[in-house]
């Protein structure tokens, strides 16, 4: 058995992901920030289905609760061998000219700097420089990286744009010591994180602009995250999955 880390796996995205997981047979460290109910609704789902899953509590933007995280992961006795890089905040819509610094700050914390200190603990735990067994990474980026969400949530999409970059040059660093780093961007997908933004029927708004015509499900996203994460992958690095309905 090996663990995967999945952030922000108390809802949405993370939490049809950390179900998936558990199913391909990982231990499943269930990330959340404060919503301990939400975190633990999914451990129950994973372990009345023969699973295995535990909560970690960190704020992924907090580098000290970042460290304690990897600790208790430690202590669980199996390695590492995944990390799904998806908690992520949003703030309400806005132009540029309402933007402080303090939002723009606070939104790269954790959608930026927390993927980093993330992937630089795993990294730690994965990398055959650090006799490791390898592992795979997954950076959970948006379409409005590409997008870049004019009029509504620009510091976002710049702070996906970052993770982009991050995904790129972390997949040359690690390749040779048996990690694979790969990324997904979702586009409308129905989740929670459109009400933090202030509209949480956006998705419905504006779906009939895709060529779809329909906003995803987290599950679909899932799908694309699990395999990159799995040996159906192993000749995957440095990609990214496109799950925006055509957009």
């Amino acid at each position: 058995m090996a663990i995967a880390l999945v952030t922000g796996a108390s809802r949405g995205i993370g939490r049809a992901t950390a179900l998936q997981l558990a199913v391909e047979g990982y231990t499943v460290a269930v990330n959340y920030h404060h919503n301990i109910k939400a975190a633990t609704d999914v451990i129950a789902q994973i372990t009345d289905a023969g699973g295995k899953a535990f909560a970690v509590r960190a704020d992924i933007s907090d580098e000290t609760q970042v460290l304690a995280m990897f600790d208790s992961i430690d202590r669980e006795g199996e390695p590492l061998a995944a990390l799904v890089n998806n908690a992520g905040i949003l703030c309400e819509q806005s132009t540029i000219e309402n933007l402080s610094a303090e939002r723009i700050n606070r939104v790269l914390a954790t959608n930026v700097t927390g993927y980093f200190l993330c992937c630089r603990e795993a990294v730690k735990r994965m990398s055959f420089k650090h006799h490791g067994k390898g592992g795979a990474i997954v950076n959970v980026s948006s379409a409005a990286s590409r997008l870049g969400a004019p009029g509504e949530y620009v510091d976002y999409a710049a702070s996906k744009g970052a993770v982009d970059s991050l995904t790129t040059g972390l997949a040359l660093e690690v390749a040779a010591y048996g990690i694979r780093v790969n990324g997904v961007r979702p586009g409308l997908i129905y989740t929670d994180i459109h009400a933090s933004g202030g509209e949480p029927g956006r998705v419905d708004r504006v779906k009939s602009a895709l060529p779809m015509q329909r906003g995803g499900q987290p599950e679909e996203v899932a799908q694309a995250i699990v395999w990159l994460l799995s040996e159906k992958a192993s000749y995957v690095t440095g990609s990214f999955i496109e799950l925006a309905g055509g957009k």
